[in-house]
């Protein structure tokens, strides 16, 4: 009434005005390029602008973030490296905007199919980030990205992505989802134990038959 809230909204800006040329003469100038002044600004303490100046300043990423898919691949000790994927076809039928291709090839030997794709193909355009690849792929050959700066000028180029650029090491995965990584191998070493132990008793069986 009166104008009472205008000026009381005005006075609430004016205040973070100046507050964040006070905090700026604390921080000497360097508050968008600090990491301490940054953890400062994001906790219950700030003043002054709150505003993250990207990309100078980025938000930490959640561990469960996801964005573009990826697939994985073994590194070996030898320096060989082994892909998880073994072209199964899943994550093409369970995509819903149908933007992942899978080029399957055979054995000349045997003609029998090879277990891992001869080339694999993501429309990042298209792809709506819904994670439905990685969580019905039965391999763990498929995880969701933290990458998000993707922009660029030229479509067919750099946004269909390839084999090539689609692969990463599991050490990489690890190190973006370590709580994920260690639940999954936690589980994967649980299964294997169990599957050994099914294996010793059957051997059992049949040495006491």
């Amino acid at each position: 009434m009166y104008g009472i809230g205008i000026l009381k909204g005005l006075g609430v800006t004016l205040k973070h005005f100046v507050e964040t040329y006070v905090d700026d003469f604390r921080w000497l100038g360097k508050r968008y390029y600090n990491e301490e002044a940054y953890a400062v600004r994001q906790g219950p303490k700030a003043t002054g602008i709150f505003t993250v100046q990207y990309p100078e300043e980025k938000l930490i990423i959640p561990e469960n973030f996801r964005y573009l898919p990826f697939i994985l691949y073994e590194e070996k000790d030898d320096g060989s490296i082994e892909d998880r994927c073994t072209s199964c076809g899943i994550c093409p039928k369970i995509c819903p905007p149908q933007c992942i291709w899978i080029v399957r090839s055979n054995d000349p030997e045997t003609g029998r199919p090879i277990p891992a794709p001869t080339e694999f193909f993501i429309d990042i355009d298209i792809c709506m980030s819904c994670g439905l690849c990685a969580e019905y792929c039965p391999f763990d050959a498929i995880k969701m990205d933290h990458v998000f700066e993707i922009a660029s000028y030229e479509r067919m180029e750099h946004h269909i992505l390839n084999k090539e650029q689609l692969s990463k090491p599991v050490s990489y995965y690890s190190s973006i989802q370590p709580k994920n990584f260690r639940r999954e191998e936690e589980a994967r070493v649980a299964k294997e134990a169990a599957k050994a132990a099914k294996k010793k008793e059957r051997e059992a069986k049949k040495a006491a038959s």
